[in-house]
């Protein structure tokens, strides 16, 4: 029998695919970001249900976002990004790290700070439309795992830690983790990382046992917006594209979906995003692939290159003892 073509790549269905039979439907994440109001409920609930450390109080100087990224004792982050929004114009470009770079290239260099208006009793743009704003835009989005449907840490860990459940999810087993690291630099999208106490690898287990008793994970149950939706992984592609037609609709054509595609680079996210700005803009990769996708083409190479050195070793004494 020939080996799955899409066992490193491509769409499946991941459970059927790790040996489940009769398996549920894959479940998952839309996190809507249109709708995020950055109030941090996801990672206080995540931390209780979870029983995560607390992070303590990280002032970084640069956000109000204290908790920076997702680590070991984050496994949701609420990332906050600050766009400033000149008059005339759309949101402010930013680069690779998600940073607003200055919206007026005309602006002399030593022109000082530009004032951005004083907060208003009114919503952002109520009174002048939003091509007139003057004011900035904050984008929030929470982050956490993305539960691919080829996930790297899956295919490198040696101990059998990390594991597919039947749901599509995958999930950490601390208890024979060994903290070999291997993970971390496997997965595409730095989820993954170590405790320092203890050096095992921690992140989001989307609720897996409030799963089996089919509840909500707690994020999810504790979001007060619906920004972050749990559901058939099916239905909620289903409802992210209609989100993301009815915001084009309503003026918004930056809106976009990201994770959300089974033929990208990693078969697709068990939990997407809407976006409303680039994925860099978020700090997510624009174009991820799994990691491990070309590991038989490397190994192939590799045999073909240490049979050859062999084949010319054995030319070689065979052609000196003659």
């Amino acid at each position: 029998m020939l080996p799955d073509p899409n066992s490193l790549y491509g769409p499946l269905d991941p459970a059927p695919d790790a040996g489940y039979e009769n398996a549920p439907p894959r479940m998952g994440f839309f996190t809507d970001t249109s709708v995020c109001i950055g109030c941090k409920a996801c990672e206080v609930a995540c931390k209780e249900w979870n029983g995560v450390p607390e992070s303590g109080l990280d002032l970084l100087g640069m956000s109000y976002d204290n908790t920076g990224a997702l680590t070991a004792n984050s496994w949701r982050h609420v990332a906050f990004i600050e766009q400033p929004r000149p008059a005339g114009q759309g949101a402010a470009p930013a680069d690779v790290l998600g940073a607003p770079v200055d919206a007026n290239p005309d602006r002399p260099v030593d022109a000082g700070p530009q004032f951005l208006g004083m907060p208003g009793a009114q919503p952002p743009g109520r009174g002048t439309g939003v091509e007139e704003r003057t004011d900035f835009r904050w984008l929030m989005m929470s982050d956490v795992c993305k539960h691919c449907t080829h996930a790297a840490c899956l295919d490198v860990c040696p101990t059998g830690s990390l594991f597919r459940t039947e749901f599509g999810t995958v999930v950490v087993q601390e208890d024979i983790c060994n903290g070999c690291g291997y993970c971390i630099s496997a997965c595409p999208y730095g989820v993954i990382d170590q405790r320092r106490d203890d050096g095992r690898a921690w992140k989001c287990t989307l609720c897996y046992d409030r799963l089996g008793a089919g509840m909500t994970p707690a994020c999810a149950q504790a979001c007060p917006t619906e920004s972050i939706q749990y559901g058939p992984l099916d239905e909620l592609r289903e409802r992210a594209a209609a989100r993301v037609a009815t915001l084009h609709d309503r003026g918004v054509p930056e809106a976009r979906l990201y994770g959300h595609d089974p033929n990208d680079g990693v078969g697709g996210d068990g939990a997407f995003f809407l976006l409303l700005d680039e994925p860099e803009v978020y700090g997510l990769p624009p174009d991820p692939v799994v990691t491990t996708r070309d590991l038989p083409k490397m190994w192939k190479r590799a045999g073909l290159a240490a049979l050859a050195m062999a084949a010319a070793t054995v030319a070689a004494f065979v052609g000196g003892s003659s």
